[in-house]
């Protein structure tokens, strides 16, 4: 309650013949405080789930989350670079959603003058333009998180990246072109959640009449427009949820069906036609009667229970066909092909690349996902196997990658600059941890077996 609000009800508490406005005031501040309370911890529960999901990689689940947070809370700064994050990391990335909450976050921060949330919004906002192939947009914003914190450790990674994509572009290439103010001009979008809450309780002492009624089953006042609903997913071991980001579903007229390979949704749109969406057939089968679908007031949210659990989807959907077979039609098929397929699968080796190593060529695939893999539950941090904090950003979290930059970070100076000098050099053909073999003179393009190098 602000100190005007709480004065003027004193002076009406004084005064008997206003005492019934007084108690009158005194309950709508009530509400509206109730109100804004029940909001934030649901923004602080959901951004704390959003937390754990990025954590544990299921960066689908850390979107959805933090979209709900942001809905309820829309000037949390932390919040959009969480989700900035997100959308730069998952699978495909999406660089634009990645831009436009890092933009937010930074307009935020820079009014509210906090140094490390600047930092941090104008870092996100750089990898963003990078993804986006804006190359001289994204250099200016590395420079400009710079000069706040040259102690940044992915600075001169990125600086190396930068260099690779610029060279021999020309100043007038529109990918190299400087655009971009060091802080932008954007829209901060309003609460929805919260709003809603605080008309609903202002509307409780309304009697409902015929009107109301028959407003009650059609659409939101609030919809999404159709071109603008989008549907993301991830995965547990034992449950796939799909989140339609759609505003003013209407519950009651929205019809819903879920079966073993399939499920879609229909419900009316406020300009008077229907929307339609439909997964068919899904990747995997699902237990449909133990399977859920709930409508939210900002998207739809269907918790598909797998059959069987454990199975892991590389994909939410299935481009074949169902087929139309008995058990016996399906266990029929000859066990050789089988057996040549798996075969198949196991004799195949992974790349080799250039190496300066007398022991031969690696297969750094193999080596990269054994020291990417994830630590086990019980392991503490700072133990052997333990998180050692590789930046998923790199390339959408590609194991190859982290594995390159976790070596960089380890490594001593000698080592470091064995491994920008024979990278830069070599046109990225290849990488020496060798100083005193790299330092002696210039590094040669070393092009796979069977290619040929060739100036542009």
């Amino acid at each position: 309650m602000s100190r005007a609000n709480y004065i003027a009800a004193v002076i009406l508490f004084i005064d008997n013949h206003q005492r019934p406005a007084c108690e009158l005031r005194f309950t709508l501040l009530k509400r509206r405080v109730r109100s804004s309370k029940d909001g934030y911890e649901l923004a602080m529960d959901q951004a704390a789930k959003g937390a754990a999901a990025l954590n544990s990689k299921e960066f689908s689940a850390a979107v959805s989350h933090y979209t709900d947070a942001i809905a309820v809370h829309s000037e949390a700064v932390d919040y959009y670079i969480k989700r900035s994050t997100a959308y730069t990391r998952i699978s495909p990335p999406d660089h634009q959603a990645a831009l436009s909450d890092a933009e937010i976050a930074l307009s935020l921060a820079s009014k509210r003058g906090k140094r490390e949330l600047i930092i941090q919004a104008q870092l996100r906002r750089a990898i963003a333009l990078f993804g986006n192939e804006r190359y001289g947009d994204s250099r200016q914003c590395f420079e400009w998180v710079k000069k706040m914190d040259d102690k940044e450790k992915s600075l001169r990674i990125w600086e190396m990246k930068l260099e690779a994509k610029l060279k021999g572009m020309g100043e007038e290439d529109e990918k190299a072109t400087v655009t971009v103010k060091q802080y932008p001009d954007v829209e901060v979008p309003v609460a929805q959640i919260a709003e809603k809450k605080v008309s609903s309780t202002a509307a409780e002492t309304v009697k409902p009449t015929a009107s109301t009624a028959e407003q009650a089953t059609a659409p939101a006042g609030v919809q999404t427009p159709a071109s603008k609903i989008r549907h993301e997913w991830y995965q547990t071991q034992d449950t796939v949820v799909v989140s339609l980001f759609a505003k003013g579903v209407p519950k009651d007229t929205a019809t819903i069906e879920i079966q073993e390979r399939s499920l879609a949704i229909s419900f009316p749109l406020a300009t008077g036609s229907d929307y339609d969406f439909s997964l068919d057939p899904l990747f995997g089968k699902i237990d449909a009667p133990g399977s859920t679908a709930k409508v939210m007031s900002t998207k739809v949210e269907f918790t598909l229970k797998k059959k069987p659990a454990g199975e892991m989807w590389p994909k939410l959907e299935s481009h074949m066909p169902v087929p139309d077979m008995t058990t016996e039609e399906s266990s029929s098929a000859p066990e050789e092909i089988k057996r040549a397929v798996l075969a198949e699968q196991s004799t195949n080796s992974g790349p080799s690349y250039p190496t300066s190593s007398k022991s031969g060529p690696k297969d750094w695939d193999k080596v990269a996902s054994e020291l990417t893999r994830k630590p086990k539950k019980d392991q503490k941090e700072g133990e052997p196997g333990g998180d050692d904090g590789v930046d998923d950003d790199f390339e959408g979290g590609d194991p190859v990658n982290g594995f390159f930059q976790s070596l960089y970070s380890r490594a001593d100076p000698d080592t470091r600059r064995a491994m920008m000098k024979s990278y830069q050099e070599s046109n990225g053909t290849a990488l020496s941890t060798n100083w005193s073999e790299v330092g002696k003179g210039k590094v040669e393009t070393q092009p796979p077996e069977g290619m040929e190098a060739k100036r542009w």
